[in-house]
């Protein structure tokens, strides 16, 4: 049985993708290895009327409404490859392979931490990326920027609006006259001194044995795709600040045609409004080209 549409990932970005085709009566498959991208928090902010409710009950309710859609089949695992062949695109599964005429992918990234001791297991409790998916929580307390790189000034320049701020330069980041002129203009304090690893909740140890006890820690995240099947098709990608992501357009398509792409996969960053906004526009998007492009 030849698909309408396969959606590959079934975090946020999918799921809206999916939906939109599910309600335009074609017949879809969403693949999903259950690996969402805010697994390690628990608690979702700044998604309207959910704010404050687990992402776990979110994606749920989700899933549940979205399976009450007769023509769509939910596979779990993995999507390992696609191949195209003339308008038909083949996706190979754990659980076999499913033909379809459009391609959507809402695969994710993977976040890469810096390599700091006691960082990753904090990921998602004390140590967070998004100051408008977590700052407001720190209720205007301690906050610590741990730098990665030039990008790590942005963050430190937001983040006083939610609390005092620190900047840990850590050996990775040298700041001129006017970057730091323009900090201390914020409030921001820095610290130069080499940070050996995090304990506690949110506290920071210095070289030297020195430690700062914070309310919360911010960092940058280096994004990778999590799958390689855009690179397999042939997508084309943009580099931001934080990593590659795939190129699309106004609609969400790729630079190949009849794929897609929505969610963190498709932009520099996001949270999960954002990813629910693109995977809407690509999953209407997929159903208009089945129709005006056949």
């Amino acid at each position: 049985m030849e698909l309408d549409a396969v959606v590959v990932g079934g975090s946020f970005a999918g799921l809206s993708a999916a939906l939109q085709l599910a309600r335009a009566r074609r017949q879809i498959a969403v693949i999903d290895n259950g690996q969402r991208r805010n697994r390690f928090a628990r608690v979702s902010y700044g998604f309207l009327a959910q704010d404050g409710r687990p992402p776990d009950e979110i994606h749920a309710e989700a899933k549940r409404q979205l399976l009450s859609y007769p023509a769509v089949r939910w596979l779990d695992g993995a999507a390992h490859s696609i191949h195209r062949s003339g308008e038909t695109f083949e996706v190979v599964t754990d659980k076999g392979a499913q033909r379809s005429k459009r391609i959507v992918l809402a695969t994710g990234v993977v976040d890469q931490l810096p390599d700091v001791p006691g960082l990753s297991e904090r990921w998602g409790k004390s140590v967070f990326h998004c100051p408008y998916c977590h700052g407001y929580e720190l209720r205007n307390g301690h906050i610590g920027v741990l730098a990665v790189g030039p990008v790590s000034i942005h963050q430190a320049m937001l983040l006083p609006d939610w609390g005092a701020v620190t900047l840990f330069l850590n050996d990775t980041l040298t700041l001129d006259s006017d970057q730091e002129q323009a900090l201390v203009s914020r409030g921001v304090r820095i610290e130069h001194a080499r940070v050996v690893r995090v304990s506690g909740r949110a506290v920071i140890q210095l070289v030297g044995q020195r430690e700062i006890e914070l309310d919360g820690i911010f960092t940058v995240s280096r994004t990778q795709p999590a799958s390689p099947l855009a690179e397999q098709l042939g997508c084309e990608f943009d580099h931001g600040p934080l990593g590659p992501f795939v190129k699309t357009n106004a609609q969400q398509e790729t630079t190949v045609s009849g794929v897609f792409a929505c969610g963190d996969v498709a932009r520099a960053a996001g949270n999960i409004a954002v990813a629910v906004g693109d995977g809407s526009i690509a999953g209407a998007a997929a159903h208009r080209s089945l129709v005006l492009e056949p």
